[in-house]
């Protein structure tokens, strides 16, 4: 190639470039948000800009997106947790809502049971659900003793035990823990797996005595202390009512 080629070559590829240039700054004159809202573009043209100012100055603008872009990342955090607790929470309450609606459509006492057992387990996602009633000094109903497996009868004072495993502390109508070693006696010898519980306690009526509802998940931290229990206490006073009713 003669040097007259090349120099040409040479004006063309450099005509070509500053073409590209124009057009590229004509695109951010007229649309600049996709500058500012590019972070990696943004810090790039900050790095560039302390470069030519030099390290003997201290550039305060820069000290100060660098703590407004900390301060973004921690709020987008922050919002990214509000928003998976919005949704866990709604998600929640749906399997709740659910769990109820299934729980007002038996009509016999056999056929609540049956729903705790066959059903509202994979409504509510869990493996297993277990109902305690304590028996007094009356002899237990014929139809209690019949359901076997579905309702298991325990003695006086056994659901304030199991819940407070023999140390001196208040009862709550709903505790969250992981299995402790009663939990044995309280789901079937299928369910020994269950890592964490749910303990509902429950107030059967007039001259009866209590009952509880042990909810059992093989999730260790699936229930956990830290948890809210304002829709489990819903669930609870639903399922007593519910279960009243059909009570002989």
């Amino acid at each position: 190639m003669t040097s007259e080629g090349a120099k040409g070559t040479s004006q063309e590829s450099s005509e070509s470039g500053i073409a590209k240039v124009n057009d590229l700054k004509q695109r951010i004159l007229t649309n600049p948000e996709l500058v500012l809202e590019d972070r990696d573009l943004m810090r790039a043209l900050i790095e560039a800009s302390d470069r030519a100012v030099g390290d003997n100055i201290v550039d305060l603008r820069g000290v100060a997106m660098d703590r407004l872009e900390t301060q973004l990342e921690r709020l987008e955090e922050t919002h990214s947790d509000v928003i998976a607790a919005a949704y866990e929470n709604l998600s929640g309450m749906n399997l709740i809502h659910r769990a109820v609606l299934k729980l007002l459509e038996p009509v016999t006492l056999r056929g609540f049971l049956t729903c705790i057992r066959d059903e509202l387990p994979d409504i509510l996602r869990v493996e297993a659900l277990q109902l305690l009633m304590e028996t007094d000094t009356r002899p237990v109903a014929p139809v209690l003793r019949s359901l076997g497996s579905l309702l298991t009868l325990v003695q006086p004072g056994f659901t304030n035990d199991y819940l407070t495993q023999g140390r001196e502390i208040p009862t709550r109508r709903v505790t969250l823990r992981p299995t402790l070693t009663g939990s044995v006696a309280v789901f079937s010898s299928s369910n020994r797996e269950i890592r964490s519980e749910a303990c509902l306690t429950l107030t059967l009526g007039r001259n009866r005595p209590p009952g509880l509802l042990a909810i059992g998940s093989k999730t260790a931290g699936y229930f956990d202390p830290s948890q809210g229990t304002e829709l489990l206490e819903f669930f609870a006073g639903t399922f007593e009512r519910s279960l009243r009713r059909l009570l002989p």
